[in-house]
């Protein structure tokens, strides 16, 4: 349980400070350019945000932890790429089907979501660990 909680943390931790350099830092400009899709910064609603990236890492972690069987740092791997891929997709091209964003905004918002769902699967592949139950289940 507090390899889960770590775990979590960690990744919480990870998520936002990628997100800060992605979207505060290297597409300030592509946010610029479409300023009239966004609220105002003012407006912004921060505290959510937050707390969404918060509840999206303790799902992430929970899935991993109770629904991946044998826990490893490749499991880990594959399962945070599969995801990235998965919200990346949805959040990129999903995003962009209806949006009117630029092509290179969706790819940036796909490759971050796969970037980021490596990260944290690296993380929870390295410190959730499986059972070294001695006793028969």
């Amino acid at each position: 349980m507090k390899r889960t909680a770590l775990a979590i943390l960690a990744v919480y931790a990870a998520w936002s400070l990628l997100d800060m350099l992605v979207h505060g830092v290297l597409l300030d400009q592509a946010y610029h350019a479409t300023a009239h899709l966004w609220r105002p910064m003012p407006e912004m609603k921060m505290g959510l945000m937050q707390a969404v990236c918060f509840g999206i890492a303790i799902i992430f972690v929970s899935v991993y932890a109770t629904m991946v069987g044998h826990h490893s740092l490749r499991r880990g791997l594959a399962y945070g790429t599969l995801w990235g891929t998965a919200l990346g997709l949805s959040m990129g091209y999903g995003s962009y089907s209806f949006m009117p964003i630029s092509s290179s905004l969706a790819f940036a918002w796909f490759a971050t979501s796969v970037f980021e769902g490596v990260v944290a699967g690296l993380i929870v592949g390295s410190v959730v660990k499986s059972c070294q139950c001695t006793h028969p289940v």
